[in-house]
């Protein structure tokens, strides 16, 4: 799940889920003051159980809330250095050895995991509109008939600094407190900081529990799986974790592919040819075409033969392109996004997501969703260059966080006297990331995680994968993510453990019912390829 259009931050490495905003920082309660010292924090856990029916099954578990402190690297001090939440969930009456394991959690960097599990695979799920707002409480809370406890154990995580996961120091001064924790971020908050926390997490969990013998997966969405991309190098390399699978939802690796601010970036047009066919699938569902295709999918492989080829050669001449070629590429596009042809002129053939966003349905002064563009909302102002807002974010987010807040405490029985974070105050983010291999001394002029899920996949040759995308997804295009496997730098015969599933949704592909039982059934079958127990 991403929040708000990170403007600033995406000019120096995109950030998913950045709240920006004054007002979306999160406030500290005096319950979290008195946490804060690591001296007095201790790790915590309650157990409930329940029931669920999956798709016609009534399946028994066991739920877990608790946290798990992490430390330092001299791990003899004891002390601990932050406490992440988790919920756990465990099929009862089953021998755990011959179970999978699946972590998951969602991205930003800074969201907690809320919409996977109050939306996605836990037992439980928020009802929503499928592309409208949904009206304010009280919401629906039902069985979630797609969950992915039939398939495998699930252990959904709050990165730090999010959810109820909290960093910790030990300093009971407020005011030296405050720097304490400011610098405590430090360790925590960038891209290889926050893989081996998760890390740390995933191999004390694995101990906790004696798991280390379980098939396991990690599912990770948007930021979510970026931070897969490095977790899963850092557990097979470094912790002599082999992982079973990685499921990779609404991807992003490679932030040079962002179309969110590609204009601070001239002389790289890639992004611009990666959105294009989620610009049309788009224009399509609202019917902006001039000539609507009857059928989606027949109509985007031909705007992705159009991407790569004679889009992609127009924007790479830059000033030299022939003008005759110019007007027909300019028609072409016209054709493919419904946008006007002396808009697509003037904006030099290049137009960025914020700008599609706030232009396709200009006549109806309506702005577009970004995180899911089936979604549309009153612009903020008529006149202004690109989308303000997102329409899906506003659309769902107080069902699922005023979902979490009761479930957690009446359902889980954890959380009293804390607040919960939808989202954490976790920048500046350290996007400084050295891509395996690479010399000491220089960095990627973007982030680029790539070559991670690369050495893993050669580390572990048995390493399968599975990218599971929107096409109504402009925060992460779904051609961009096909794009970014189809380049990995790994062995032909490698491309083979690498699995593709696209939906009719956006961004969180399980806001759409259709789609979500899809997902469902996608996940559950590339755990039962996978998880080896019939070997």
């Amino acid at each position: 799940m991403c929040h708000i259009r990170p403007f600033v931050v995406l000019a120096l490495g995109c950030a998913l889920c950045a709240p920006l905003l004054a007002a979306d920082k999160p406030a500290t309660d005096k319950h979290e003051d008195k946490s804060a010292a690591s001296a007095a924090v201790k790790a915590r856990k309650v157990e409930t159980t329940g029931s669920v029916s999956i798709e016609g099954a009534k399946l028994d578990y066991k739920a877990v809330a608790g946290t798990i402190l992490l430390t330092g690297k001299d791990e003899d001090k004891n002390d601990p250095t932050a406490s992440i939440f988790y919920v756990a969930y465990f099929k009862s009456g089953v021998d755990s050895a011959r179970r999978p394991l699946t972590f998951l959690y969602n991205g930003g960097p800074g969201s907690s995991t809320v919409w996977l599990h109050m939306g996605a695979f836990g037992p439980k799920r928020v009802v929503t509109l499928d592309d409208q707002h949904t009206p304010a409480a009280p919401y629906q809370f039902i069985n979630n008939d797609y969950s992915l406890l039939d398939a495998s154990d699930l252990v959904f995580i709050d990165a730090p600094g999010t959810g109820f996961s909290r960093l910790l120091v030990n300093e009971k001064d407020k005011a030296k407190r405050a720097a304490a924790m400011k610098e405590r971020g430090k360790e925590f908050y960038g891209v290889d900081q926050d893989a081996q926390a998760f890390a740390q997490f995933i191999t004390k969990f694995l101990t906790e529990y004696g798991r280390w013998n379980s098939p396991k997966y990690l599912f990770g969405e948007s930021y979510g799986t970026t931070r897969s991309a490095v977790l899963a190098n850092v557990l097979e390399t470094e912790q002599n974790v082999d992982l079973n699978g990685v499921m990779l939802l609404s991807q992003i690796l490679s932030f040079a592919n962002d179309i969110d601010a590609p204009q601070y970036d001239p002389g790289v047009d890639q992004p611009y040819a990666l959105a294009l066919p989620t610009y049309a699938a788009t224009a399509w569902y609202h019917h902006k075409l001039p000539n609507q295709p009857a059928q989606l999918e027949p109509f985007l492989h031909e705007v992705e033969q159009f991407a790569m080829t004679d889009y992609t050669t127009a924007l790479a001449a830059g000033s030299t392109l022939d003008p005759q070629r110019r007007k027909a590429v300019i028609a072409k596009l016209h054709d493919y996004t419904g946008l006007p042809e002396s808009y697509i002129d003037k904006a030099n053939l290049r137009v960025f997501g914020g700008e599609f966003e706030k232009t396709l349905q200009d006549s109806a002064d309506l702005t577009t969703g970004r995180l899911d563009t089936r979604f549309s909302g009153p612009s903020m102002d008529p006149l202004e260059q690109q989308s303000a807002y997102d329409p899906q974010s506003a659309a769902i987010s107080s069902a699922y966080v005023s979902m979490f807040n009761d479930y957690a405490r009446r359902t889980l029985k954890f959380g009293e006297g804390m607040t919960f974070r939808e989202f954490g105050d976790v920048y500046p983010w350290d996007w400084k990331h050295r891509p395996p291999g690479l010399p000491p001394g220089f960095f990627p002029s973007s982030t680029n995680v790539m070559s991670d899920l690369a050495t893993a996949m050669k580390y572990n040759p048995q390493l399968h994968v599975l990218l599971a995308g929107g096409y109504y997804d402009l925060a992460t295009p779904y051609f961009a993510a096909e794009f970014e496997m189809h380049h990995l730098p790994i062995p032909q015969q490698l491309q083979g453990n690498i699995e593709y599933a696209f939906f009719h949704s956006g961004h969180m592909v399980y806001a759409h019912q259709e789609s979500l039982k899809k997902l469902h059934d996608v996940a559950a079958a590339f755990i039962g390829r996978t998880d080896n127990l019939g070997k």
